[in-house]
């Protein structure tokens, strides 16, 4: 791994596992120029613990000049440690290869929060933009003391203070930090630079860990070894809310190098190679008492329908109920989407070891101090005894804010009295993984004569409400949740989470099937129908510049061309969807053949992060819309492989058109998750533009497809 670069995995192990405190850590820095700064207040539930320091993140420029940022913010895949380095360098007018990130270490950095729902760069990123601002001020202070300049004569270029009437008169940071130690606590946002200022916010930046990742040397959880280390591999119960009722381990009881562990239903293997561990688990016999089955893939949105308790409702305004002085048609209809993994590239790995009364962790997470506490709880132990280290991770879109498998490796390895690797396999992986929830929307509306939607009744079953909020211009409207079963269960059998863009991927198919079924019913044009029922003139700019981009021209759908728009809204971005599909209707296969995406980010830090994340948005996308699909029977999951779960592959990838809205006078907006979030509608309307039959489930599978068209 190159320290360089990103120091969160071995930095620091000498160091006691204690949550990082003000005091030690200033210590341990050493002269130079700190800044500490607040990310607002970390909210119960995050992992804080309590009693800490009054800040929760900080930089430090040393003697070196080189510059330094602490975070618990995690590096996943989505950019961040390119994109933060960037901005703070910028802010500090250094070059970007003198901004080291340490990152996600529970010893080392302090708690500004977890890594989800694009928040990094819309609330983590202007504050350290701050802090760079103002320790910027800070050496612009010194030098002209220092060169005996006023200090509005003074400019930086590469980290180096000069006379702008004499350049000759320079001094660098480096020169101005030695000796010194200067602790500043960043009050109130210190003044940042504004468009025209910047040097490297803007421009497309290759990424700083990409050289690590394709040449295979960057570190993941389950390439660390430790001295006298076990591999572990878990018996899998064969349904959720299975329990053991015995267990007969006498086979490899006997077995030299074997040892079994069991702690409550957690039942494991130990041993020094994962193979062997794999293959003893085999010989294990356990006896479980199973659920009967309440509903499978096929029955669950019935289920959770006739089944539904009293709703929540989240959003009104004037009447929806039928009648008025003119009745006009209610145009219903339900739409279903099954549950979805996460199928990450990296399946949840740990590390645990113990040494003396301390533990320390090294998982693939997207919340180390979340689940330094979680961990801490299920052990019975001070939570500032448990270290949480997360190096490079494969991937989370959400599924590794879930960290069970850092709580089993830390059970084992209390157990064991050795250090112990848990790796899940990819059955365990889909077993254990928390889905994105299936779900059942029924959306009952009208529209008048002019092509105005009047009213429009929303029913959510099986998730949440993110995505269902209206930015369409309706009068009369109302948003039920429906969370709860009558008989007052909770209505999933499956482990249920956070799903890239959580809910709104369904929400945004289901509003956007139904916006593109009320246009056709109205005789208007898709795109010309949303502009004249939404009045927020950042929607008419995505739209508008998306359909130029594509080439849109106004047609009645279906048109067969094969063309569909969506529009949706996520973490304060609006975004547009167009996309250009070509149905084999003797197979219901479907082929996406090109996509654009326009989207309003405020100011863009890295243009290139961004358009690797909405290429990487379209192709995740790809598959909730056409393929990805759990089965199951009551609590038995039946995808367990790649075999059945089918995901997106090289050859389905369209032709992907990102188009930014410039809007660099803006805050900057996280463009991680807005790209996906239309994907299901999109491809929906694309496919009824081109054979004229609407499918109301996803994903769509050729079989469903079939169906539409006999």
């Amino acid at each position: 791994m190159n320290d360089d670069k990103l120091q969160v995995a071995e930095s620091g192990r000498d160091k006691s596992p204690n949550s990082v405190s003000r005091r030690g850590f200033l210590q341990g820095l050493g002269s130079g120029i700190i800044i500490l700064f607040g990310i607002g207040d970390v909210p119960r539930g995050w992992g804080s613990r309590g009693g800490g320091p009054g800040f929760n993140a900080y930089l430090h420029i040393g003697e070196d000049g080189r510059v330094t940022c602490y975070t618990s913010k995690v590096e996943q895949g989505q950019g961040i440690m390119t994109s933060l380095a960037q901005s703070l360098a910028d802010e500090l007018d250094v070059s970007l290869e003198s901004v080291e990130m340490v990152m996600s270490d529970t010893a080392l950095c302090p708690n500004d929060g977890p890594t989800w729902g694009s928040t990094t760069t819309r609330t983590f990123g202007p504050t350290l933009r701050a802090a760079g601002a103002e320790a910027r001020a800070v050496l612009i202070e010194l030098a002209a003391l220092r060169l005996n300049v006023p200090k509005d004569q003074l400019a930086v270029r590469d980290g180096v203070v000069f006379d702008k009437n004499q350049e000759s008169r320079k001094v660098t940071y480096a020169e101005l930090t030695e000796g010194k130690t200067i602790e500043r606590h960043l009050q109130t946002a210190s003044r940042i630079k504004t468009v025209g200022q910047y040097n490297l916010i803007g421009q497309p930046v290759n990424r700083l860990d990409a050289v690590e990742k394709v040449t295979g040397q960057a570190m993941y959880t389950g390439d660390f070894r430790i001295p006298g280390m076990v591999h572990a591999r878990v018996l899998r119960p064969p349904s959720h809310g299975a329990r053991l009722k015995s267990l007969d381990s006498s086979a490899v009881d006997i077995m030299d190098g074997y040892q079994v562990v069991r702690d409550g239903e957690l039942v494991a293997v130990l041993h020094e190679y994962p193979d062997q561990a794999e293959n003893a688990l085999s010989k294990l016999k356990a006896d479980y008492d199973i659920p009967e089955p309440r509903f499978d893939d096929e029955t669950v949105f019935d289920y959770f329908m006739n089944n539904a308790g009293q709703g929540n409702v989240e959003g009104r305004a004037g009447s929806v109920e039928p009648g008025g002085r003119v009745p006009l048609e209610v145009i219903e209809q339900t739409y279903l989407n099954g549950y979805v993994a996460h199928a990450a590239m990296e399946t949840h790995t740990a590390l645990a070891q113990f040494e003396g009364d301390s533990l320390t962790v090294w998982a693939s997470s997207q919340t180390p101090y979340l689940h330094a506490s979680e961990i801490a709880r299920e052990l019975g132990m001070p939570a500032g005894k448990v270290r949480v280290i997360v190096p490079f991770v494969g991937g989370g879109f959400g599924g590794k804010i879930a960290n069970g498998q850092a709580i089993q490796a830390a059970k084992l390895a209390k157990k064991a009295g050795k250090p112990v690797m848990l790796v899940w396999t990819r059955e365990d992986e889909f077993f254990y993984d928390t889905f994105r929830p299936a779900a059942a929307i029924n959306i009952k509306s009208s529209v008048d004569a002019s092509g105005k939607i009047v009213k429009w009744d929303y029913a959510i079953h099986g998730m949440g409400g993110r995505g269902a909020q209206l930015f369409y211009d309706i009068p009369n409207y109302r948003i039920t949740r429906y969370n709860r079963l009558r008989s007052g269960e909770q209505p999933h059998l499956l482990k249920t989470g956070d799903w890239r863009a959580p809910d709104n991927n369904t929400n945004s198919f289901a509003r956007e099937s139904h916006i593109d079924l009320m246009a056709a019913h109205a005789g208007v044009d898709p795109l010309d129908f949303r502009l004249r029922n939404i009045k927020d003139q950042k929607f008419h700019a995505v739209l508008n510049a998306g359909a130029d981009r594509f080439g849109w021209t106004p047609a009645e759908g279906p048109s067969g061309r094969g063309y569909g728009v969506a529009c949706g809204y996520d973490v304060g971005v609006p975004v547009a969807l167009f996309a250009e599909v070509k149905v084999d209707e003797s197979t219901g296969a479907i082929q996406v053949k090109r996509v654009v995406c326009a989207q309003d980010l405020g100011l863009v830090i890295n243009p290139e992060g961004v358009a690797l994340q909405t290429e990487g948005c379209i192709t995740m996308g790809l598959g909730y819309a056409l393929t990805e699909e759990v089965h199951f029977t009551g609590g038995v999951v039946h995808d367990l492989s790649f075999g059945s779960y089918e995901l997106p592959r090289f050859s389905w990838v369209p032709e992907i058109e990102t188009v930014l809205i410039e809007a660099d006078d803006q805050p900057s907006r996280g463009a991680g998750e807005p790209a996906i979030i239309c994907m299901g509608g999109v491809l929906v309307n694309a496919v009824y533009d081109a054979i004229g039959a609407r499918l109301t489930q996803i994903p769509m599978t050729p079989e469903r497809v079939l169906q539409v068209l006999a």
